[in-house]
């Protein structure tokens, strides 16, 4: 592929580097914007955009890209890379990591006092939770993320989640009745399998160590365990052994605090008739 002009500034992002390779091609060709949107079938002025890095191509203008200077795939890469980074900026600061880190736990311990935990939710109840201040687009991403982590709950060797919810998080109102009966009722159906453990410390229970907030601890057959605490733009992941070990104890108490799973069954079961 030819080498990037000098005049131009090293680029910043996939897109802006894209369209400085797009640039590159094009001269080297000796072709001008009109020439070239020519034969690709596009406008100059979508070409000009694409080669400022102003507006991110589409996987066919890669693909015609390709073709056309017979760069062997070079601008679908690109284009691939800008999709992942696109994909990795929607997601709260500390996430990706954690992410990846939970998909390699054999055992996760996780407390939430406000809403549903990602692991359990139905694909309504996380649109209507993450759709306020994003685009339709971005909750969209999100939503499938959450989802797709969804997959260590099942297999031929699942991922056991001890999960612990204030009372309140389960009862909180997101979207409709109809988004909250699916949710409720997809929690008892999450309560069955042998690798799911779920109580809820009830509102009665009034103050106990959970009031300080969500947390969840990463454990690992091979590798020291890890927890991740949220915050309200973002999220941070804890390896410092006596912090995790904290918030293990943490855990410990929440749960002594909570119904037993039988008990917290029956409240889901008491939740999804009153909906």
């Amino acid at each position: 592929m030819p080498r990037r002009p000098r005049d131009l500034e090293v680029p910043k992002t996939p897109v802006e580097y894209f369209g400085a390779e797009l640039r590159a091609c094009r001269e080297g060709a000796n072709l001008g914007r009109p020439q070239l949107a020519a034969k690709l079938g596009y406008t100059p002025q979508w070409v000009g955009q694409i080669e400022r890095g102003e507006s991110a191509p589409s996987e066919d203008f890669a693909k015609d890209c390709d073709t056309l200077f017979e760069t062997k795939g070079v601008f679908v890469r690109i284009w691939e890379w800008i999709q992942r980074l696109g994909h990795l900026q929607i997601l709260p600061p500390g996430f990706p990591e954690f992410i990846r880190r939970e998909a390699e736990a054999s055992v996760i311990h996780s407390f939430e006092a406000m809403a549903v935990t990602g692991l359990f939710q139905t694909p309504e109840y996380a649109y209507e939770q993450l759709k306020t201040s994003r685009t339709p687009e971005e909750a969209e991403k999100l939503v499938e993320t959450r989802l797709s982590r969804q997959a260590i709950l099942s297999g031929e060797d699942p991922c056991h989640v001890v999960v612990v919810f204030d009372e309140y998080a389960v009862r909180r109102p997101v979207g409709g009745p109809e988004v909250m009966r699916g949710q409720v009722q997809h929690l008892i159906d999450l309560a069955d399998p042998l690798n799911v453990t779920m109580q809820i410390v009830p509102s009665a229970k009034g103050s106990y160590p959970g009031v300080m907030g969500a947390f969840t601890i990463l454990r690992f057959d091979e590798e020291p365990d890890a927890a991740y605490v949220e915050g309200h733009v973002g999220g941070q992941l804890i390896e410092r052994r006596s912090t995790v070990r904290a918030y293990a104890l943490r855990f410990d108490l929440i749960r002594g605090a909570a119904l037993s799973t039988d008990e917290s069954l029956k409240l889901l079961e008491a939740i999804l008739e009153s909906l």
